[in-house]
C-alpha cells in the first residue's frame, strides 16, 4: 500500500530533520565515509572518514517538500584517499541525525558531487543537497 500525504504534513516532516540538525545551537555536520553503511545509527567500525563539511545553521530551507540544504562548506584538507559512499549528518555537538546516500547528477541520492573519488588533502566539494519527502 502506497502512503500519500499533504505538501503540508511532508514539509513537517522535513522540518523534524532541520530542527533535529539544528539542535546544538550551531551547524551540524557532513561526515563523509567509504565502505558499507553501518546499521541506522550504528558506531562507526571499519568505515574510513573521507572528510567532513559543515553545514549551515539553519540547515536549509523547505518548500513543497522538499528539504534544499543552505550552502554547505568544503572541506579543503581530505583525510583519506578513497571513493564517497555515504554520509552521516549530525548536530553540532556531534549527535547521530541520519544518515544519507552520495552520488552523481541524477541519481537522487541527498548529496550530490562532480566525483565520489576523493585524494588524500583533497577538496570534497559538494555541488547540492536535498532531502525529497515525496509521494509515489
Amino acid at each position: 500500500m502506497n502512503i500519500r500525504m499533504t505538501e503540508a504534513l511532508r514539509d513537517a516532516r522535513l522540518q523534524q530533520i532541520v530542527n533535529k540538525i539544528d539542535n546544538g545551537g550551531l551547524p551540524g555536520s557532513a561526515l563523509f565515509y567509504s565502505g558499507q553503511q553501518p546499521a541506522t545509527g550504528a558506531a562507526i567500525t571499519t568505515e574510513v572518514l573521507i572528510g567532513t563539511c559543515e553545514l549551515s545553521y539553519p540547515c536549509g530551507t523547505i518548500a513543497t517538500g522538499v528539504l534544499t540544504f543552505n550552502s554547505i562548506t568544503d572541506d579543503n584538507l581530505a583525510d583519506a584517499t578513497d571513493d564517497i559512499a555515504w554520509a552521516r549528518i549530525e548536530d553540532s555537538d556531534g549527535v547521530f541525525v541520519m544518515d544519507a546516500g552520495c552520488g552523481v547528477a541524477l541519481s537522487g541520492e541527498a548529496f550530490i558531487f562532480n566525483s565520489l573519488a576523493v585524494q588524500i588533502g583533497g577538496t570534497i566539494k559538494i555541488l547540492s543537497g536535498s532531502i525529497t519527502e515525496g509521494n509515489p
